[in-house]
């Protein structure tokens, strides 16, 4: 997607719904994606224009939001997003996660849990969901995804609605672990391609144990796995646009 596509996309994505807040931080942050990044985002088609889905991401970056957020509005879908409670806490990011109706989860206690509740209601109410089923940054050294959390599988069995897995790669290169900063130049290529959703109708009917959880979650975490294998086996995120 060259600069100018990009540009123009600021006119068609969708703006009801966003809030506020959350809509003028996309329209801040759209016009350094625009300059500043070479995008590659692929498999849209696989998102449902309506209802309730669940966009699941790997996770490598602080950036990853942001490039998420893009391809859920390049999808024509406002994303509610899971995320740790503490950006609530900040001022400017906590006006900016409140406008735009996301859902905090409390990382590492019993009240995590608890986030599933609005967020099963957002996806029974046909809200787009957009989450990182690591819950963290994937401590793999060659940056391949690590073992899911049960939280994705969970709403979304719970709601009955589709998964789309979806892999990003050049993230890590724009906003590396540890910086404060993104690295601007030269231009980072970041991809992010989506899958066809998972299937986890087989699993509907069944108690949610421990074992029905650990299934659709390695479901979810092969299928986002096999779309970032497709990225970097073909060299995408080190070649030009």
């Amino acid at each position: 997607m060259t600069p100018l596509q990009l540009a123009a996309w600021t006119w068609k994505i969708p703006r009801r719904g966003r809030g506020f807040w959350f809509s003028l931080a996309i329209d801040v942050l759209w016009p350094v994606v625009v300059l500043f990044v070479r995008l590659r985002v692929r498999g849209r088609h696989h998102v449902p224009g309506n209802g309730g889905v669940v966009l699941a991401f790997n996770h490598l970056s602080n950036a990853d939001a942001v490039a998420a957020v893009v391809f859920a509005l390049l999808s024509n879908r406002v994303p509610r997003v899971l995320a740790k409670a503490s950006l609530w806490r900040l001022p400017l990011f906590g006006r900016v996660m409140r406008s735009g109706g996301h859902i905090p989860v409390e990382r590492g206690t019993v009240k995590a849990s608890e986030a599933l509740k609005p967020a099963v209601e957002a996806l029974r109410a046909g809200r787009c969901v957009m989450a990182f089923p690591e819950g963290t940054f994937t401590n793999d050294p060659d940056g391949w995804p690590m073992k899911g959390k049960s939280g994705v599988a969970r709403m979304a069995l719970e709601a009955r609605v589709p998964v789309v897995p979806v892999a990003e790669w050049g993230t890590q290169d724009l906003l590396p672990r540890g910086s404060v900063l993104p690295r601007l130049l030269p231009r980072k290529r970041i991809e992010v391609v989506a899958g066809a959703p998972v299937d986890l109708s087989d699993l509907y009917d069944r108690e949610l144990t421990a074992e029905v959880l650990d299934e659709a979650t390695s479901r979810v975490m092969d299928a986002i796995t096999t779309m970032l294998s497709g990225i970097r086996s073909a060299g995408s995120g080190s070649q030009g646009a």
